[in-house]
């Protein structure tokens, strides 16, 4: 099994990456063999200052290494790195449809956000098709949000099958629907693109301050409250052991819990549970020669990987 994922680097990674992408991502180091990358190309679609991109791209790095990626199983690399993505995504585009892409609601959403309708965030499908079809990847982990591109790049690794040979491999998809969509401090699902996050590794006092900013209803603290319909509640669970999330439901449903008292109960499960991870991280961002040295060695393994399809490619469409 060849497992792969990406994740741009558009800002600083939060919860709602760790337990909707990330941590799913790295389980699956055990099962297979995985390619992780930086998705520093998809991530110009939003036009980003250079300097904020090259930092954004190298703490998505530190960040990932930090919350337990071994790079002896993963192939971690940036998406920049393998040119070879970028020819057989001009190859796939002249296989696509128009149409196709514009069924896509994650470029109406995104235009809808405000961002600007460049041909890039059009196309962007393509690019993800060819990300995933040039390392031929059998299992691909996605959120709901991109469960249609994924469809789409099943539909085109099929219409370039269909004329050119069985060369593409089908991907599945592997959706964490328990986790797959982490409420924001508003309520919204967690997102850059809404300002509602609370990050991984995030300065505690300015966590602190977005935990407790956490919507809630005007229920009194004395009356019994509706865990399940809580966002507080629903984060507490994601940090929670069984006991611990048992030991807050009842308290919830038994009356005499304030909100700010769970509030508090959250970050002080959120500021345990990375602790680990934080203080791995310090170390790492000691050594951003290590972390560069790794980005090196795994640009090299994919390039191989992909100029093995593209190889193949090439040699079914007529280019050599």
């Amino acid at each position: 099994m060849k497992i792969l994922s990406g994740v741009q680097p558009s800002g600083d990674l939060h919860i709602g990456n760790y337990f909707g992408m990330m941590r799913p991502c790295l389980a699956l180091q055990e099962k297979g063999e995985t390619f992780l990358f930086i998705a520093n190309y998809h991530a110009l679609t939003q036009l980003p200052a250079p300097d904020l991109l090259r930092s954004r791209t190298y703490n998505v790095a530190l960040d990932f290494l930090a919350c337990g990626l071994d790079t002896g199983k993963t192939v971690f690399f940036r998406q920049t790195d393998v040119p070879e993505v970028q020819e057989l995504a001009w190859i796939l585009s002249c296989l696509t449809p128009v149409g196709l892409l514009e069924r896509c609601h994650s470029y109406k959403d995104k235009v809808t956000q405000g961002i600007s309708p460049n041909a890039g965030l059009f196309s962007y499908p393509v690019l993800m098709a060819s990300d995933i079809l040039i390392y031929k990847s059998t299992l691909v982990p996605v959120g709901r949000d991109q469960k249609q591109h994924l469809e789409v790049t099943r539909d085109i690794a099929i219409r370039f099958n269909n004329r050119y040979g069985n060369i593409l491999v089908i991907p599945e998809e592997q959706t964490a629907d328990d986790v797959a969509i982490i409420p924001g401090v508003d309520g919204r699902k967690m997102s850059k693109s809404y300002d509602n996050t609370i990050e991984i590794f995030g300065n505690e006092k300015v966590i602190r301050k977005k935990i407790m900013k956490i919507v809630t209803d005007s229920t009194p603290m004395e009356d019994p409250k509706d865990p399940d319909t809580c966002n507080v509640y629903a984060l507490y669970r994601l940090f929670a052991d069984d006991e611990q999330d048992q030991i807050m439901r009842r308290r919830y449903q038994e009356g005499g819990l304030g909100y700010g008292h769970a509030k508090q109960a959250l970050f002080e499960r959120y500021w345990e549970y990375f602790r680990p991870l934080r203080e791995r991280r310090k170390a790492l961002s000691k050594d951003p020669e290590f972390v560069q040295g790794v980005l090196r060695d795994g640009a090299a393994r994919a390039r191989a990987c992909a100029a093995a399809t593209l190889a193949e490619v090439r040699k079914a469409i007529g280019l050599q």
